[in-house]
């Protein structure tokens, strides 16, 4: 018997036993934790169920959600908040695809997240032989975000996190999609190894600074510029250079007109404010500078008759992204660089020296905004029955005023469009809405996300329609015990509840439920809920749940007759004039 080798076996045998390992469970966990990445937001099941769990039990917060897509959206808008990938976690096939449509809606916002699902094995995928939710997952994504990645081996999760990471938040930031197998997760490796593999990712994000010729170029035409007009972004709210922005409006004295989640960067009430004067300044402006803001459909393309003659003015454009600019016009003086060191460049050349715009703009863009105001006062005033959108707005607008460190969600056709003329905002990044692509069903993964990024009470306004697409995340907010209080503009309808089937046969296909009790949704998780018929009774509601922290649900009743078709977006929305009835 040869002793020495039976010892050499045991002593062996007893080293493996000690040997520490991992798995691809936890790797997925620490590369995580390693970048700061401490929230989930996802829907457990296969192959992802074990790695909810684990995070959980590793001290991550992990939010759980009853559908895929509201937790992509509460991921997008975390990264929105946070400037770091918010994280959407979902099983395989029909919930990746629930995922997706929210990773698309992000990459077109420019807000970074990743989209981690679970897949099948690639060997069955790739011969199209049947296996449990089949699907080239990866293949699919490609098309619809910045980036997509899959990693077959645990070694590679490391690196597969860190680009994920950089991806999404470097240059313009976006979607990025990270595909799992199921396999990959029950790896075991050497721990050690499995240490050295994770990557801390420096500088993510790396500052863009904008070439010199290119900043002088836009102090030139701002200089001479007779009617000056500066149009924010949400790309300027996410740069969180909010005192440099704050600092180049003032010592330039250029008026600023605020997208809808770029309200409050400076207060909406400020002097320079042309909110309440949008139509007068962008068709007289002859020289705009856009600041992380596109010339999308959201500004008519830079062109028509909101933009008064064709030529009249010239454009600024700020933007990370070289190949936004001449994108529908032509821009005159490009600016290529992140909006931090951009608005930093620009400052140094803003002098004592420095000339205002004539008082003859500025001035006339102040009687408008006063004129408007004072027209609008009297509509948002009053305590009838029903409400219609300006009185119970008007409601919501004072709450606001005295609550500016409240995160306000809002999306709606008519709810979302009088909102945010309405509604004034005092803080950066306190309104999170629709955003670019004007999607309903954001409402409830916002006022989520909100609720856990910043711990700050949020109001959720939203259209009666546009809460179907994810108001069972009712039960999500009440099962965490977040502060939300969602107010739901209720007139019984699409855009109006008036609507009918000419043949008798079903209701009209714009009419929902009449007099639904939406409240009663919250009370059945728990949550408190409100029927409020008055602004009186909405303010006080709101007022309760704010204070209180508690879930809650205001079933607001709005008059079935107070909208109007698609909002202030008609005109998108062709109309048949084919067998309708004079």
């Amino acid at each position: 018997m040869n002793v020495t080798g039976s010892v050499l076996e045991g002593n062996k045998a007893e080293a493996d036993a000690q040997q520490e390992l991992t798995d691809g469970f936890h790797l997925v966990i620490d590369a995580l934790k390693l970048n700061d990445i401490t929230t989930i937001y996802g829907v457990p099941g296969i192959p992802i169920t074990d790695l909810g769990r684990l995070a959980q039990a590793e001290g991550m917060r992990v939010i759980s959600f009853r559908h895929e897509q509201n937790a992509g959206n509460a991921a997008a808008l975390a990264g929105y908040l946070t400037q770091k990938p918010g994280v959407c976690l979902t099983v395989s096939a029909p919930g990746f695809l629930n995922g997706l449509t929210a990773l698309a809606n992000a990459t077109t916002n420019c807000f970074p997240m990743i989209l981690i699902s679970g897949s099948s094995e690639r060997e069955i995928v790739d011969l199209q032989q049947g296996d449990y939710e089949e699907m080239d997952q990866l293949a699919i994504a490609k098309p619809l975000c910045k980036a997509a990645y899959r990693v077959l081996h645990a070694e590679d999760i490391g690196i597969a996190v860190a680009r994920a990471i950089r991806a999404a938040v470097s240059g313009r930031p976006g979607g990025v999609y990270l595909d799992l197998p199921a396999k990959l997760f029950s790896q075991v490796i050497d721990a050690a190894e499995g240490q050295a593999s994770l990557v801390k990712v420096i500088d993510p994000a790396p500052k863009q600074l904008p070439a010199p010729d290119a900043i002088t170029r836009a102090l030139d035409l701002l200089k001479g510029a007779e009617k000056p007009l500066i149009i924010l972004g949400k790309g300027a709210a996410y740069a969180q250079a909010d005192d440099d922005i704050r600092a180049l409006i003032e010592k330039t004295g250029i008026p600023y007109l605020p997208m809808s989640m770029a309200k409050g960067l400076l207060p909406d009430d400020h002097p320079q404010s042309a909110g309440a004067a949008r139509s007068l300044v962008l068709k007289e402006a002859d020289v705009v500078l856009l600041l992380g803001a596109r010339l999308n459909w959201l500004l008519s393309h830079g062109k028509g008759k909101q933009w008064g003659a064709p030529g009249s003015k010239k454009f600024i454009q700020v933007d990370i992204e070289p190949r936004e600019m001449d994108s529908n016009i032509e821009i005159a003086a490009p600016v290529v660089g992140d909006i931090g060191s951009v608005v930093a460049e620009m400052l140094k050349g803003v002098g004592p020296d420095w000339t205002p715009p004539p008082a003859t703009w500025t001035g006339a863009i102040r009687e408008k905004v006063e004129t408007n105001i004072a027209k609008m006062a009297p509509k948002l005033v009053g305590n009838t029955a029903p409400m219609n959108f300006h009185t119970a707005l008007g409601a919501l607008k004072q709450i606001i005023k005295e609550r500016p460190e409240a995160m306000l969600v809002n999306e709606g056709a008519n709810t979302l469009d009088f909102a945010r003329s309405i509604i004034d905002m005092y803080r950066p990044r306190k309104r999170l809405d629709v955003g670019t692509w004007g999607v309903m069903g954001i409402g409830m993964g916002a006022a989520i996300a909100a609720a856990v990024e910043t711990g700050k009470p949020v109001l959720a306004v939203e259209g009666d329609s546009a809460f179907g697409f994810s108001g069972m995340e009712v039960e999500t907010i009440c099962r965490y015990q977040l502060p939300v209080c969602i107010v739901i503009f209720n007139n019984n309808g699409i855009y109006r509840g008036t609507d009918t089937d000419p043949t008798g046969r079903d209701p009209g296909t714009t009419v929902f439920v009449k007099g639904a009790r939406y409240d009663k949704m919250m009370e059945a998780f728990d949550g408190v809920g409100v029927n409020a018929t008055t602004p009186d009774e909405l303010t006080r509601a709101v007022n309760a749940a704010m204070d209180s922290g508690k879930p809650t649900l205001i079933n607001a009743v709005i008059d079935e007759q107070a909208g109007t078709e698609s909002g202030r977006i008609g005109n998108l929305n062709p109309q048949s004039t084919i067998g309708k009835k004079a």
